[in-house]
Order: structure tokens, then sequence, then C-alpha cells
């Protein structure tokens, strides 16, 4: 997919936001008391018609997980419509457990959904970092919570403050996340940039509505509108594309932990509720419970991360020691290994036979010397290719070394495979220093019933055959 036309230049972008978050203020503050409402009712819109307006234009990839998003933004809107005072009234961050309580934490839950959804691609290529980063930020809210927040709410409802107290500890997941992914260089920088901003600015406001300080409810508000103004260039800025899409080169990884940091983060809210409980306040009561229920699923992702990296090594490694670097074929250790297999069922009698071919170039030194080892490893690369494509699905290519192959089959009789080896092999070849031809000479050994042959004579006696060939072709 071809990056789509910008909506507006990044510059442009930036001078946008700085006028808005001038003029939007003064703009509040002069409304007077009536008119504040129908400022924060516009202001709030905002960001739903940017982010439509970049989902039109296609600078917003992977439609249905920003379609979610902007449903969040549009229920903020839809509780700014009904309740137009709430913010205005100081309402805001005091846990009242109110219908625009709950709406609130819904709309900011869908919207984090459908972005995280949207971010995944981005997300991936550090997956094992971004848990752990959401990991310590969401820890990072029970001090937050404990000595910050929870101490002011004066009447709040046990339902208010636990909506307020999971919203709490979503953002600081949400910016220990956008922290990890926005100090990567690259254009999808300011984008996360605005939204990081956009999230510390959200829970900025939440904190200071809490508080029961004159001027508390203004600041609150101001604050709010900025949030909302910070998140609305974020679909406009030209490197919005950039945030869903991995960056060019990187590599999916699992990432190595930070143990002592995440010990540390892991241990604060048990540590928190312990020194609460012995004080004897009950201000981090909800925090054990719910931090706890949030923390264990990022756990269980970040072993899981870690069991499939684990798994993946192990499977890498498994690979490598028995396959060759080079064509991909069997390894000599490996096919050594499965001769030995097949020769004990022969002579169990399990197997009707075992057949080694043993395959040797003709005329491939004089390609390694003409063109260099990267044409002559080239042309092993077609050779493992054409063997493998002349076998069958059950005989074992392998490649010994240098330019010796060995074919392995488990049947009575070889048939016409050498026949077939020979003409593939004889064809020419198309290399990037330009055609170049080899020949084989192929030594065959037969293993049957009653045959208490060894794997060493086996493979000596193809070797004999073989050079009994070279021999007679020389002569």
């Amino acid at each position: 997919m071809g990056r789509p036309r910008a909506v507006v230049p990044a510059w442009a972008v930036h001078v946008f936001f700085l006028v808005c978050a001038t003029v939007a203020p003064i703009g509040y503050e002069l409304a007077g008391h009536a008119g504040q409402p129908a400022v924060q009712t516009l202001v709030a819109a905002l960001p739903t018609v940017t982010f439509v307006v970049a989902l039109r234009s296609g600078n917003l990839p992977l439609r249905r997980p920003w379609v979610m998003a902007v449903s969040g933004l549009a229920l903020l809107v839809v509780a700014q419509l009904a309740w137009p005072s709430w913010v205005r009234d100081g309402r805001l961050g005091q846990a009242e457990g109110s219908l625009p309580d709950l709406m609130l934490s819904a709309s900011h839950g869908l919207f984090l959904a459908g972005a995280a959804l949207g971010l995944r691609r981005r997300m991936a290529e550090d997956a094992g970092g971004i848990v752990d980063a959401a990991l310590v930020g969401l820890c990072a809210g029970g001090p937050l919570w404990v000595w910050g927040i929870q101490p002011h709410l004066t009447g709040a409802s046990i339902t208010g403050q636990t909506l307020l107290l999971i919203d709490v500890l979503v953002l600081c997941g949400v910016i220990g996340c956008l922290l990890r992914m926005a100090t990567t260089a690259g254009p999808a920088r300011a984008p996360l940039t605005y939204l990081l901003v956009t999230a510390a600015i959200t829970l900025a406001a939440l904190g200071v509505g809490s508080l029961s300080a004159d001027g508390a409810d203004r600041l609150a508000a101001q604050l709010w509108l900025l949030a909302f103004l910070t998140l609305a260039v974020v679909p406009l800025h030209p490197g919005v594309f950039a945030v869903t899409e991995p960056r060019p080169g990187a590599q999916p990884s699992g990432g190595r932990p930070h143990l002592a940091w995440l010990a540390a983060a892991l241990s604060t809210n048990p540590l928190l509720t312990a020194v609460q409980t012995m004080r004897g306040s009950d201000s981090a009561s909800l925090l054990l419970p719910i931090g706890t229920l949030m923390v264990i699923p990022l756990v269980l992702l970040r072993i899981h991360r870690l069991t499939v990296q684990r798994e993946h090594a192990e499977r890498t490694l498994a690979y490598q020691a028995s396959h060759d670097e080079l064509t991909g074929l069997c390894n000599r250790r490996h096919v050594m290994g499965e001769i030995d297999h097949a020769l004990t069922g022969v002579h169990r009698g399990d197997l009707a036979g075992v057949t080694v071919l043993l395959c040797d170039l003709n005329g491939f030194k004089p390609i390694n010397d003409r063109f260099g080892h990267l044409v002559g490893d080239e042309a092993l690369t077609v050779v493992a290719q054409r063997l493998a494509a002349a076998t069958a699905a059950g005989d074992l290519v392998a490649r010994l070394g240098g330019d010796e192959f060995l074919v392995v089959r488990r049947a009575a009789t070889a048939g016409d495979l050498a026949d077939r080896i020979h003409d593939a092999l004889n064809e020419p070849m198309l290399l990037s220093a330009g055609p170049v031809s080899v020949g084989v000479t192929i030594g065959a050994a037969h293993a049957g019933p009653g045959d208490a042959t060894s794997r060493e004579a086996l493979i000596a006696r193809a070797d004999a055959a073989m050079y009994a060939r070279k021999a007679a072709r020389a002569a």
C-alpha cells in the first residue's frame, strides 16, 4: 500500500495546535458561565471530526479499529451534550459513580481498545518491551492514587472510586506504552508524542478535578479542553500513517525483561496497601484488588511472549543443528543418524531396503575460480533445489560439505532416481554471473534384508562406486 496524501503538512498541524491551544482557553473564559458548556461541546467534537476526515482521506489504514476509537470519541460528545455543565461545575474526577462517570470510562475504553488494535502491528515489533512499559506505568499509578487522588475524594461512592481508579491505572499504563513507542525515530514519533501528551493531560485533568482547592475545577476544565485539542491533531499529522505500520527493517522481538524494574513495579501496590493498613487508613483498599486484576493479564501476556520466544529459539536451534546453512538441506550429522535409523529398520524387517546415492558435482571448481564464491554458493543453492525436486517425498537429501550431496531412499530399489538426478543437474543454470553448467557423478549402494552392512560400509561402497564412474568417464 502506498503512502496516502497527507491531510495537511506537519508544520501546519503544529501551528494549528498552538493556535487552538491558545485561543480555546481564552475563549472558554470569555464565554462566561453560560457559554462555557457550548465551548466544551465544540472542542469535544473536534477530535471526532478530525479522525473522520483522516479516515475518509485514507491517512488512517485499518479502518475498523479506528472506527471503534471514533465511537469512543462520539460517546464523549454525547455525554457532553447530555450533561453540558458537568465539567464546568467541577464534577470531573469527583468519583460520584454517576452515569457521566460511567460514560467517560466507557468512552476511554472504546477509544483505547480501538487505538490498541490500530497500533498492534507497530507494537508487535517490541511486544515484550511494550508489555513491560505498560506494567511499570500501571503500577506507577498506585502511588498517584494513594497519595494524590483518593485522599481528596470526600463523599465519593465505591462505584465512582472504582471507575476513576480503573481510568487512572489504564491511563498510566497507556502513558508507559506510548513513552516506549515514542522514543523510536521516524515519521510516527510526532503523532505518538501527541497521543502521549493527550494521555498525560487527561490524567492530570482527572487528578486536578479530584482536588477541592479553589480554582481546581477551572484548571481541570482547561486541561480537559487541552486534552481534546491535543488528540484532535493526531489524525491530521502526515506521520499518523506510519503509526499503524512496523518500522522499515524492524524485526518482531519478544524483548528482554528488566527483572529488577518489573519486580519493583509489581511490588508497589502490595507494599502501599500494607503500609496503609498498618496506619489504619483505607485509602489503598481498592488499589490492591483492582490493581492486581489489571496486572494479572499483562503478566500472563508477558509470560506467553517469553514462552513463544523460547520455543521459537529452540526450533531455530534444532533446525540449525540438523540443516545446512547455505542450502537448507539436511547436514552431515542429521543424515548419518537417519541412515543408522533406516539400517536398523532394514535389519528388523521394518523396511524392504535402503539406498544411498553419493552425488559429486563435476565442473564446480571452475565456477568458483572464475566467478567467485558468491556465485559458487548460488550454484550450490540451485543444485540443492533441483535435487529436492528430483526426489520423492520420502527421500532424504543432504549436503555433506563442499560440492558433495547424499540422497537416501528407504525402499527396496532406487528405481530411476539416479537418472532423474543426472538429468536435472546437467541442465544449465542461470546465475547472476550468467549461464553456467555442472555435471554430476553418482555412486549408489544398497542394503537389503539379511545385509549386515554398517552405515560406514554402505557409504564407502557408494563412494567407491562414484570414483569408479569418475575413472571410467576420464578414461
